[in-house]
């Protein structure tokens, strides 16, 4: 009677103690919940919706044809080659230019005017797109903006007085531009504020020049991280729809406006599967890209240890 007394004794508490030490263990994670809880309502499920309607016909049935059209029809095809090309051009000029100004305000003070002046700025034009940046460029460089007025009125009939250029794919290059450079200063300061002085006096204490600093030592640690923000950058402007939709008012050059068309048409109702099966294209590119840059971001970790 006492040792059965004696084990129910013990064994009594044991599932409320169990239970104690996984609320206790669970505890750091329930800051996480809400975080998971937006990845799966604006992340997961838009992406589930995308994947199944892609291949759904009109019926509500299995059904190609949306997936075969994109594949096949060359109007698709070229707005994916459109939008792959700017998102190049731009990521490349602003990852160049961004890397650039980053390196500039790595070498100045640390608490300088000038370098908090320079990271605050970045932090609201790498946002500053949409209807406000379309509007902004158009009122500057517009048909009645104020630098071609000023232009046609002084200088006569030069580049910057015809505002056509605005309203193409090269307008649509430069405008992206303005928030892939900021952009890129905000993901690559930190890169470039981990190199290490001891590194550059080694180089120079064994007779290295700069180039030859930049070559085998500064450029093989800042290459991972480079590229990585580039392709980060390409992904950024491979998904902007607002700016281009506020500029771009006829015809669908780039696949974004190519899905609103498909979506909100009056001639063509009833094309959302095609819709979503450009969106499914959209959503293959930029997950390519961002398993590199994760890749990449990886690789250049070890560095910042």
């Amino acid at each position: 009677m006492t040792t059965a007394s004696t084990l129910t004794t013990e064994a009594g508490p044991a599932p409320r103690g169990a239970g104690l030490r996984w609320a206790r263990r669970a505890a750091p994670y329930l800051g996480v919940v809400p975080f998971g809880v937006f990845v799966i309502v604006f992340l997961l499920w838009p992406t589930y919706i995308v994947i199944t309607g892609a291949f759904e016909g009109k019926d509500g049935g299995f059904d190609l044809s949306a997936i075969t059209e994109v594949v096949t029809q060359e109007s698709h095809r070229s707005a994916f080659q459109k939008s792959i090309t700017i998102s190049l051009i731009t990521a490349l000029a602003g990852s160049v230019l961004g890397a650039l100004l980053a390196w500039a305000i790595s070498i100045g003070r640390s608490n300088g005017p000038l370098r908090r002046a320079s990271l605050a700025g970045a932090g609201v034009f790498a946002q500053f797109g949409g209807v406000m940046l379309a509007f902004a460029f158009l009122a500057t460089f517009g048909f009645n903006g104020m630098v071609t007025v000023f232009f046609n009125d002084h200088f006569g009939d030069t580049f910057l007085s015809d505002a056509s250029w605005l309203y193409g794919l090269g307008g649509l290059c430069v405008v992206y531009t303005f928030f892939q450079i900021p952009l890129m200063l905000i993901v690559f300061l930190p890169s470039v504020e981990n190199l290490r002085p001891q590194w550059r006096e080694a180089s120079e204490s064994l007779g290295g020049t700069t180039w030859e600093y930049w070559r085998h030592v500064g450029g093989p640690i800042l290459f991972p991280s480079f590229i990585g923000a580039a392709l980060l950058l390409f992904a950024n402007a491979f998904s902007a729809y607002a700016t281009a939709a506020a500029l771009v008012s006829q015809g669908s050059p780039i696949v974004p406006l190519q899905i609103r068309g498909a979506l909100s048409s009056e001639v063509a109702l009833g094309n959302a599967s095609l819709g979503k099966a450009l969106a499914l294209g959209m959503v293959v590119v930029v997950a390519i890209v961002m398993t590199g840059y994760a890749l990449l971001q990886r690789r250049a970790s070890k560095w910042s240890q």
